[in-house]
This record gives C-alpha cells, sequence and structure tokens, in this order.
C-alpha cells in the first residue's frame, strides 16, 4: 500500500521546485527579491512573470512603471523568454473556440473518442510532435491532452486513475510543457478552471511539480486550489493511491508556501477530509517550530481532535489511527508512523535521564520527604508530560491505539516518573495514576508490578507534602483514598467514572481489566483499615465551597460512610464532620447534603443486625450551641463571626433531619431494642431557626438546594414556623418599603437603646410622648436589628392595657411584634404569652414554657382580659394561636411516634390474627379526637369574647344590632340619626375584633372543614348567627352537613340548624340553598306532628321567625310555608278547643290571611300591633304561638306586598 506513495515521492525528487522565499517573492511581487534568484529558480516563474512584462497592467502607478522596467531587465538575459513571448502572440480567442468544439464532438462521441479539433492526426509520438511544433501548435497539443484527462475525470465518478502521458513525464520537455499549461490557464480561465486544472494534473506523473508551478505562477489562487483539493479528497487518504498522491501534492504545495500549512490543516478538519494531510503538516510544522518544553503542536493538534466536542471529528480521525494500525506492516513512509515516531520521542525527551531501579527500603525512611532515589521530572516538563500522557489515553482509548512494547515501556517509566511539590505536579500524578486504572495492560511483567507498587506507595508517603508545598487542597491522596474505598466495595462503575471524569474523556474500561489492581490496592497497599484510620486524620478542606473542584477528602469519607467502614472498624468520624461542617461557605458544596444524610443514617442504622451497637456518634448539643453562639442570646450578627451562615444552616439541616429520620424509624429501632438520643426541647428552643431560614432565602442561588430542603422540613416538623401570613409579611419587610426605611434611618434611631425603651415605658402613666417617638425611630430598624429590643417590648405589653394609651402606640408595637415575628417568632411568643397573663394579686404568674404552650395552646387565650378590647393586641394574640395550634398537632404526631414502640407488649399478647395494628389506630383516632375537641374549644371561646359584655350590653351594644347597622349604612341613602349610630358601633373595638376573629376562623374552616361541622354540631349562642354567617366567607359549607344537624334527635341542635339555615339563605341564595330550606319546612312539617304540645311550643316559637327569612330568599316556598303556619295553627287550636278558653277570632282571623292576603297588609303597619302591646303574659303556650304565627304571617304578606 505505501509503495504508491513513495513512488510519488521519488517521481519529483530529481525536479526543482518553487522555494519558499520565490513564492513570497512572486505573491508581493517583490521585484528586489526576484532579481536576487537564482537562473534555475527564476525559469520556474517566466510565464508569469513574461505576461507581467507585456500585458497591458491595471496599475498605471510610477512605481510599478518602475518596476516593470527591472523585470524587463531582469528578463532580458533569459533566452526562454523569447518562446514564452511567442505563446502569449497566439490567437486565444480562436482556439478556446476550437477547444469548445472539440468538448462537445468528444460528448457527443463518447470520451473515447480518438477524433480532435485542436490536433490533426499525428504523424509521431506526443513528444516528438512537441518538439518539431512552433508555439500555437504546441499549446493545441497541450490543451488537447489537457481536455481528454479533465474529461476522464469528470466521467471517473471519484474513482481514481493513472494517465500515462508522454507530454507531462518526458524530463526534457518539462519545463515548456510547464510553461505552456501556465499560459494555457492564465489567457484561458473559463475554460480551465484552476481547480478542475489542479484535479487532473494529480492523475499524471510529476503532477505535483506541474501543479506547484502553475500556482506559484498564479499565487492568489493557492488557497482555492488548497481547498478544491482537501474538499474533493478522500475521508482517509492512506487507504488508497489517490488520496496519498493528494496528499502529497498538498504537502509540497504547503512546503512552497509554509505561512498558509496550518490553514489548509484547519480546512482539514473542516472538511473531515485527508487525515494524514493533517498529521503530516502538523510534523512539518513540529520539525521547523521545535520547542524542548513546552507542548508541541502536534500534542495539541491531535489532542484537540479526540478530546473536542465534535464527534465527527473525532470519528473521522479515531477510524484513522484504526485503519492504520490494520495494516499489515507500517513503513517509515507511512504518516501514522511518522505521527507515532516522533509522539514517542518527544515522550523519550522528558523522561528523567538518570533512574535507579533500586527498590524503597526501610533505610530510605530517614531521608528528606522531597529527595528520592528516583530523579523526578524536571518541572518545565510537568506540563508537557501531562499533555503526553492525556494525549496517549485518548489514542489508546478513543482511537483504538495499540501500543508497541517500546510505547508501553517509555509510558509506564513516565507515568511511575516522580514530579515536583507543584499544582501542576498534582495534576500529573492523578493523571499517572487514573491511566494505570484505566490502562492496566501497560503492566505486564511483575518487575512493572513492583515499580508500580513502589510507585503508589511514595505517592501515600508523599501526599502530605505536596498539599502542604503546592497548595492544592484537592490533591491525590484523596482520589487514593476514594479509590480503594470503591474497591473495598467492589464499586466499579464508580472507579471507572472517577477515572473517566479525571482524564477529561469517555473511554470503555471494562472491570475486569481492573481485577489485578483491585487485588493490589486491598491486600497490599490499602486495607479496609488502613483506610478508614487513614481518612480521619485527613484534614478538613478549609472554606469547603462549590469553588473547589476536584476530589476532596469530604468525598472519601461520603464514601466510607456509605459502605459503614467508620462503624465496622469502631473509627469514630464525628468530630471530623464537624469540623467540616464548621469550615463551610457559600456557595454550598454539592456534597454536602448527602455527608449529612449519610452520617445520619449511620446514627441510626447499625452496621449489621449482629452488631446492634455499631453506630456512628450524633454531634452533641453543646457543640451545637457552639455554632449558633452569635445568634442565640439576641446579639446581633458579627461582621468577623466564628462561624459562616452556611455552617449554622447546614447544622440546622443536621438537627432537623436527624429527628425527622428518627421519628421515621421508630417502629425499627424499637423492634431493634435501640433508642438513640433525641435532642432535646430547650435545645431547638435556643436555635434562632426562623432568622436561620430567613437568611438562607436571600443565599437560595449560593445555597443550592439547601433552602428548599430546610423549608421542606419545617413545614413538616414546624408547621407554625410556616404560616402564610408570614411569609406574607416578610415579603413586605424585605421589599421595597424596607430599603426606603433605610434611607430615612437617622442616627437617632440607631442611638436609642433597650434600657432607654424601657424607661420611655415606665413613664407611660405620666407621658407617651417618649416611647412614642423611639417605637417610631425602630420601626425603620430591620428586623435584625430590633432582637435586642423584643425582651423590652413584650414584657410592657400589659401597661398597654390600661385606658388612656393612645391607639397610635398600640398599632406601632404590633407593627414592631409582626417584623420580630419574622425572625424569632418562637421566643417571641413565649415572652409575649407569660406577659400577657392576668395581673392577679398576691397571685404569682406562672411562667410558661414553649412545651407548655404547644401541648395546651388554649393557654394563649388565658390572657387578661382587656386584651379582648384591644385590637392590636388581640390581633397578636390570635396570630400566636393559630401558630401554637399548628404545633399542637406536630408535636402531638411526633409523641405518637416517638412512643410508638409502647404498643409492642400489646401486641405481642394479642394471639388474634389481623388485631396487632389496632392499639396503633385507636391511638391515633384518640389523638385526632383530641386535637378536634382543642380547635373547637378554641373556637368556642372565640366566640363567646365576640359577645358583648354585661357593660357593653348596658351601653346598647349586641352583635344583632351591629349587623343590622351594617346592612343600615350600606342601604341607606339618606344620613339621619339611626346612620350615625351605626357608624359610631362600627367603630367601636368589639367590632374590630370580631373582625379580627372572624378572619381566623375562616382559615381555620377553610384548612379543616371538620372543624367548622364539630362547632356547629356543639352549637353556639344564635345572638352571633348574624355575625359569624355575614362575617366568616367560608360559612358556606354548614349547607352541606345541615341535612345531617337537623336529623338530629336533640331539639336544640334542630333549632339551631333552622335559625342557621335562615341566615345562609339570606347571605347565599342558592340552588343548594333553596333545597336545604325546603328540606327544613317540611321537616318541620313532620315535627308537628309528633312532638308533645310543650316541646311544640318549645320549637316553633324560636324557629318560626326563621320562615320569614325562607321567604324573603325564596319566594317559591311562599306556599308551603303558608300552608305550614296554618297547619300549626290549626293545631294549636285543636288544643285550646278542648278548654273552656275562646281562641276562634285568631283562628277566623288566620283564615282570613290566608284568603284575602293584600287586604292584610296595613296590619303590619300598625305600631300597636306591631310592638304586640297586647297581653301575652297571661295565655298559655299554644295561645303565645298562635299570636306569633299571627305575626310571622303578617310579616310575610307585609314583605311580599312591600317587595322587599
Amino acid at each position: 500500500m505505501n509503495e504508491g506513495s513513495t513512488v510519488i515521492m521519488t517521481e519529483c525528487t530529481s525536479l526543482q521546485f518553487v522555494s519558499p522565499f520565490a513564492f513570497e517573492a512572486m505573491q508581493k511581487v517583490d521585484v528586489i527579491r526576484l532579481a536576487s534568484l537564482s537562473d534555475t529558480e527564476l525559469r520556474l516563474l517566466l510565464p508569469c512573470l513574461v505576461r507581467m512584462a507585456l500585458c497591458a497592467p491595471a496599475d498605471q502607478s510610477q512605481s510599478w512603471a518602475q518596476d516593470k522596467k527591472l523585470i524587463l531587465r531582469l528578463l532580458s538575459g533569459v533566452e526562454a523568454v523569447n518562446s514564452i513571448v511567442a505563446l502569449l502572440s497566439v490567437d486565444f480567442h480562436a482556439l478556446e473556440q476550437d477547444a469548445s468544439k472539440e468538448q462537445q464532438l468528444r460528448h457527443k462521441l463518447g470520451g473515447g473518442s480518438g477524433e480532435s479539433i485542436l490536433v490533426s492526426q499525428l504523424q509521431h509520438g506526443l513528444t516528438l510532435e512537441f518538439e518539431h511544433s512552433d508555439s500555437p501548435r504546441r499549446l493545441r497539443l497541450v490543451l488537447s491532452e489537457l481536455l481528454a484527462i479533465m474529461n476522464k475525470v469528470s466521467e471517473s465518478n471519484g474513482e481514481f486513475f493513472f494517465k500515462s502521458s508522454e507530454l507531462f513525464e518526458s524530463p526534457v520537455y518539462l519545463e515548456e510543457a510547464a510553461d505552456v499549461l501556465c499560459i494555457l490557464q492564465a489567457e484561458l480561465p473559463s475554460l480551465l478552471p484552476i481547480v478542475d486544472v489542479a484535479e487532473a494534473l494529480l492523475h499524471v506523473r510529476n503532477g505535483a511539480w506541474f501543479l506547484c508551478l502553475l500556482v506559484a505562477n498564479v499565487p492568489d489562487s493557492f488557497n482555492e486550489v488548497c481547498r478544491g483539493l482537501i474538499k474533493n479528497g478522500e475521508r482517509q487518504d492512506e487507504e488508497s493511491l489517490g488520496g496519498r498522491r493528494r496528499t502529497d501534492a498538498l504537502r509540497f504545495l504547503c512546503k512552497m508556501n509554509p505561512s498558509q500549512a496550518l490553514k489548509v490543516r484547519g480546512m482539514v478538519v473542516e472538511e473531515c477530509h485527508l487525515p494524514g494531510l493533517g498529521v503530516a503538516l502538523t510534523l512539518d510544522h513540529t520539525k521547523n517550530e521545535a520547542c524542548e518544553d513546552g507542548v508541541s503542536d502536534l500534542v495539541c493538534f491531535v489532542s484537540g481532535l479526540l478530546l473536542g466536542t465534535n464527534a465527527k471529528v473525532r470519528t473521522w480521525f479515531g477510524t484513522f489511527i484504526r485503519n492504520g494500525q490494520q495494516r499489515k506492516r507500517e513503513t517509515s513512509s507511512s504518516v501514522l508512523w511518522q505521527m507515532r515516531r516522533q509522539l514517542l520521542l518527544e515522550l523519550m525527551g522528558i523522561l528523567p535521564t538518570v533512574r535507579s531501579t533500586r527498590i524503597v527500603e526501610e533505610a530510605d525512611v530517614e531521608m528528606e520527604p522531597n529527595v528520592s532515589v528516583y530523579s523526578g521530572l524536571k518541572e518545565e516538563h510537568v506540563v508537557k508530560a501531562s499533555a503526553l500522557l492525556r494525549l496517549y489515553c485518548a489514542l489508546m482509548g478513543i482511537a483504538g491505539l495499540k501500543p508497541t512494547e517500546e510505547e508501553a515501556e517509555q509510558l509506564l517509566q513516565l507515568m511511575t516518573s516522580r514530579p515536583p511539590a507543584t499544582p501542576a505536579g498534582v495534576r500529573f500524578v492523578s493523571l499517572s495514576f487514573c491511566m494505570l486504572l484505566a490502562f492496566s495492560t501497560l503492566v505486564s511483567t511483575p518487575e512493572q508490578e513492583q515499580l508500580m507498587v513502589v510507585w503508589l506507595s511514595w505517592m501515600i508517603k508523599e501526599e502530605a507534602y505536596f498539599e502542604s508545598t503546592s497548595g492544592v487542597s484537592a490533591s491525590f491522596g484523596e482520589m487514593l483514598l476514594l479509590v480503594a474505598m470503591y474497591f473495598h466495595s467492589n464499586q466499579l462503575s464508580a472507579i471507572i467514572d472517577l477515572v473517566c471524569s479525571t482524564l477529561g474523556m469517555k473511554i470503555v474500561i471494562k472491570p475486569s481489566s481492573l481485577s489485578r489492581m483491585k487485588t493490589i490496592f486491598t491486600q497490599e497497599i490499602f486495607t479496609e483499615q488502613v483506610v478508614t484510620a487513614h481518612a480521619v486524620r485527613v484534614p478538613v478542606t478549609s472554606n469547603l465551597s462549590a469553588n473547589i473542584t476536584g476530589f476532596l477528602p469530604i468525598h472519601c469519607i461520603y464514601q466510607l460512610l456509605r459502605s459503614r467502614s467508620f462503624t465496622k472498624h469502631k473509627v469514630s468520624i464525628k468530630d471530623w464532620i464537624y469540623r467540616q461542617l464548621c469550615e463551610t461557605s457559600t456557595p454550598l458544596h454539592p456534597q454536602l447534603l448527602p455527608l449529612i444524610d449519610v452520617y445520619i443514617n449511620s446514627i441510626l442504622t447499625p452496621a449489621s443486625k449482629s452488631n446492634p451497637e455499631a453506630t456512628n456518634q450524633p454531634v452533641t448539643e453543646q457543640e451545637i450551641l457552639n455554632i449558633f453562639q452569635e445568634v442565640i442570646g439576641g446579639d446581633n450578627i458579627r461582621l468577623n463571626q466564628r462561624f459562616s451562615i452556611t455552617a449554622q444552616l447546614l447544622v440546622l439541616y443536621y438537627i432537623l433531619s436527624y429527628e425527622e429520620a428518627l421519628l421515621a424509624n421508630t417502629k425499627t429501632l424499637a423492634a431493634m431494642q435501640r433508642k438513640p438520643k433525641s435532642y432535646s426541647s430547650s435545645l431547638m428552643d435556643q436555635i434562632p431557626i426562623k432568622f436561620l431560614i430567613r437568611q438562607a432565602q436571600g443565599l437560595q442561588q449560593e445555597l443550592g438546594g439547601l433552602h428548599s430542603a430546610l423549608l421542606r422540613l419545617l413545614a413538616t416538623n414546624y408547621p407554625h414556623l410556616c404560616i402564610v401570613d408570614d411569609w406574607i409579611c416578610e415579603e413586605e419587610i424585605t421589599g421595597t418599603d424596607a430599603l426606603l426605611r433605610r434611607m430615612l434611618l437617622t442616627n437617632n434611631a440607631k442611638n436609642h437603646s433597650p434600657k432607654q425603651l424601657q424607661e420611655a415605658f415606665s413613664a407611660v402613666p405620666v407621658s407617651h410622648t417618649q416611647v412614642m417617638q423611639i417605637i417610631e425611630h425602630l420601626t425603620l430598624l430591620s428586623a435584625s436589628e430590633l432582637i435586642p429590643y423584643a425582651e423590652v417590648l413584650t414584657s410592657n405589653m400589659n401597661q398597654l392595657l390600661n385606658s388612656g394609651v393612645p391607639r397610635r402606640i398600640l398599632q406601632t408595637v404590633n407593627k414592631l411584634w409582626m417584623v420580630l415575628n419574622t425572625v424569632m417568632p418562637r421566643r417571641l411568643w413565649v415572652m409575649t404569652v407569660n406577659a400577657l397573663q392576668p395581673s392577679i394579686k398576691f397571685v404569682r404568674q406562672q411562667k410558661y414554657t414553649q412545651n407548655d404552650l404547644m401541648i395546651d395552646p388554649l393557654i394563649v387565650l388565658r390572657c387578661d382580659q382587656r386584651v379582648h378590647r384591644c385590637p392590636p393586641l388581640m390581633d397578636i394574640t390570635l396570630h400566636m394561636l393559630n401558630g401554637y395550634l399548628l404545633a399542637s398537632k406536630a408535636y402531638l404526631s411526633a409523641h405518637l411516634k416517638e412512643t410508638a414502640e409502647q404498643d409492642r407488649p400489646q401486641n405481642n399478647t394479642i394471639g388474634l390474627v389481623g388485631q396487632t395494628d389496632a392499639p396503633e389506630v385507636t391511638r391515633e383516632e384518640l389523638k385526632n379526637a383530641l386535637l378536634a375537641a382543642q380547635d373547637s374549644a378554641a373556637v368556642q371561646i372565640l366566640l363567646e369574647i365576640c359577645l358583648p359584655t354585661e357593660e357593653e350590653k348596658a351601653k346598647g351594644v349586641n352583635p344583632d344590632s351591629l349587623l343590622r347597622n351594617v346592612q343600615s349604612v350600606i342601604t341607606t341613602s339618606t344620613p339621619n340619626k339611626e346612620m350615625e349610630e351605626g357608624e359610631d358601633n362600627l367603630l367601636c373595638n368589639l367590632r374590630e375584633v370580631q373582625c379580627l376573629i372572624c378572619c381566623l376562623l375562616h382559615q381555620m374552616y377553610i384548612a379543616d372543614p371538620n372543624i367548622a361541622k364539630l362547632v356547629h354540631f356543639q352549637g353556639y349562642p344564635c345572638e352571633l348567627l348574624p355575625l359569624t354567617v355575614a362575617g366568616i366567607p367560608s360559612m358556606h359549607i354548614c349547607l352541606d352537613f345541615i341535612p345531617e344537624l337537623i336529623a338530629q334527635p336533640e331539639l336544640e341542635k334542630q333549632i339551631f340548624a333552622i335559625q342557621l339555615l335562615s341566615h345562609l339563605c339570606i347571605q347565599y341564595a342558592l340552588p343548594k340553598s333553596l333545597s336545604v330550606a325546603r328540606l327544613a319546612v317540611n321537616v318541620m312539617g313532620t315535627l308537628l306532628t309528633v312532638l308533645t304540645q310543650a316541646k311544640r311550643y318549645a320549637f316553633f316559637m324560636p324557629t318560626l321567625p326563621s320562615l320569614v327569612s325562607f321567604c324573603r330568599a325564596f319566594p317559591p316556598l311562599y306556599e308551603d310555608i303558608m300552608s305550614l303556619l296554618i297547619q300549626i295553627g290549626q293545631v294549636c287550636a285543636s288544643d285550646v278547643a278542648t278548654q273552656t278558653r275562646d281562641i276562634d277570632p285568631i283562628i277566623t282571623r288566620l283564615q282570613q290571611i290566608k284568603e284575602k292576603p293584600s287586604g292584610w297588609s296595613r296590619i303590619c303597619k300598625d305600631s300597636s300591633y306591631k310592638n304586640g302591646s297586647r297581653d301575652t303574659g297571661s295565655m298559655d303556650p299554644d295561645v303565645q304561638l298562635c299570636h306569633c304565627i299571627e305575626s310571622t304571617i303578617i310579616e310575610i304578606i307585609n314583605m311580599s306586598v312591600s317587595g322587599i
């Protein structure tokens, strides 16, 4: 295969090529340089020079005229100029016409026809005809031969052929033929495109020489010719004769114009053609630009092809390498062989010159760490060595190169050499180690294996020295540990991923090839016990963040924790993890959260069932408190704090995850008779969770997934810290308004101390001015800056309940409290609850704790009664109540999981199948019942607060009148006295408290509709129904369970249901309300037939007014309700008829009202009738009921007639 290439190179060796100096002179038309050329060199350029001298130039400048004279003087002494002048004097127009006719004839008769218009019948061979012909005939001879070759090329469909032509082979007439060729192409460019001429010349002997002369005489066409030849070239040039001829021709062109060689190489890569040419040009460039210390162009070029992002280029060049290896024998003329030889020479050039083969014995241990019997790599060679290693990895792993024995030996010598302690040296050792893992076949003899073991032992010993000297945190020591752990846990795929990641390339590594390395690692170098003991001694990474890349100690510890090596060998890792968590910064390293998760698992889950005590130790409470010391005491965040916010957030994540995992594994741990220690509630109370979460919110981009993970844990375990209102409030506090407040912040606001605030509160009974001024300034501070004032603010809230305190002070305190609630809610709530306790003389107030309030949230409502009529403080109380109700749910759920093992002894005593889970279900039901009772009790207490006190009743305030005043304010268009009274009532404290309570009840009903159902089944004073129905938007859900409530056997519940329904029908006149109202009317008719006289009176007296509301909301019910009322009246009349009293007048009126309702509409306007001035005190229940029925009917009639 390579013989053709040899022929191509030798056929032109005796010919004179255009030198780079001459070509550059032609490109720049440098007459002075041209004059310095020898006659032999000048002879090759005569066609172009003669044309320049004879043809009319486009440049008419004086300088060119002088240059033209110099060219003419230069040509005057050359004899061959005359023949070229004769060639130029031919009629090229006629020649072109004849050539066109010949092409048409050949196309018509076929390419093989011997007919020719340009040349008549030849008497002799082409060479003799050329010798005896004049200039015009010589032009025709060459043109005819060239057109014949070009036609054959176009008809060959890419198949290469070699055309024997006397005209292009005779050494005597080569120069004359070249002159004719250059003149023809210059004068007939449309007939002979230079790219097509170049393509045709590849198929004749000496084509490369003719091509170089042609391009040298048309220097501007260099790039066009090269691109055309490459574009038409083969994908693999060394596989065919045509490819090799094309490659050699392009190499000659690039030798003639070396400045464009790399550009031509770029064309090769761009087209993915002629890979051998790309390598050959690189080899030529490398020889010309040899650099001993730096990375050679050959290494860079081949590495770029194999390790670049272009998969097409990678596949193309890989095929070149594989095909080159498949040839049975490679000769020195093969481009691939030349490339491999050059790479090997570069590799050997940087190997240490003196290398002792003596193995380090124990005596060598006393030597200095940086002294070795092995001579190391020079510092200036380390980068080049790393580049060579990566290149050989790519050649073997991606392109499939099979190294020779010599290459393998030299590679192993380089990989096991010892670089200086620099960052580049660390990189080199890591690459060498990964290459040993990836290509273990490089180690084939026992001597080579021993050499590798010694080198690995040196790595272990020198790792600490390298890290301290080079200043690189991620050194090869961590990689050694990591690989050792992977080998011990048989995670070979992880080792392969690690190797590919370090080398920066995806290569195929068979797991079976790692078997010998596994034996060496696990039995000779790194036993599992050595790994764990060594890992603990590895120092933590200082300021660990995502900016530190590579393989770090944290990766090793993570893998050892996963494989449970620490617990297996009883090595404590708690202190190392704690120190590493403390040494963290943003952006968060992605391995930290997985490390914490696997550490928690190793604390709770034993390594094996046979040894349940084989677990790691958790972080102590004191260590946790040390991290939060800066923020626990209420101090502001210091500028030079000891622990970063990242460390505090990670420890918070650890605690929350630990507690959650402990609860999730309670049953499993109980079965194993293990109970790991839970962190105390006092510890959790001291950690400023909400403050830390708020800090994390502003660092979401830098914390990765930590913020979302903390939110998930918070929502599960601390729902009272995830109240939606709080998040909305935080948005207001941290938004644009906060920035404006910071701009308004004055020095006065900063100068107010908590002590001054306390003194101002002490003066409240006398003067409010100082308190007002200080708290107004405090509103300009941020939430974290307010923390020191929290205790003073809460402890003095009781003083604000006294009469005469301005509303502005109360509202400002409420505002400050809400701001503090965003950073320290739990401490704030406890302080506030204790501060608002009722002050009873001679009775010591109890100090409640966080735990007390979670167990019994109703403690919040046992505050000073004055709070119930102080809206700003009532708002705070309701906020705390809502939070503690949520906290109580989470507390009881956690308590249930913690005590799940209490059921296990009971389960063991039960022998029946299917009853083992019964106690668990019972405890769950009891918990739900307790929570329901707790929520309903809170609702009932809040509803009681909505009722006016005796003092308020004495002033004429009641909820019903408040509601009516609302309606009157809305519906009345003319101002009057009643409207003014309504406005006064609407602005009272009771009304504001009712609104706040209704808002909370609405949230509770929406969160759990069962609470609404339970509360209404329990019932509450009917005076509150107008308030609850109008003030709680979610009351419409009661329509779902009113039919069930009406069906209850207790008369009181039935009465309450009908009264509730009457208000709902007015508020929500929906089809569903109509159907329930119709059901209620039917139930009332049914009860009429079954109730006794006493019960009938007790039931219908309070429910008859509800019928008026039904008629107002749904007029279609008019007939049914009127019939029901007459029926009730008849039943009552029949009972009265048995007695001596006569009530016929009442019955008569009822009949008349039914028959002629319009005539009785004026009755309702009678004030005496309307006010019921008649004496009913002496009447029996039936008579009273009859009068009530009469009043109800008249009210319905009046309503229908007046259109209300």
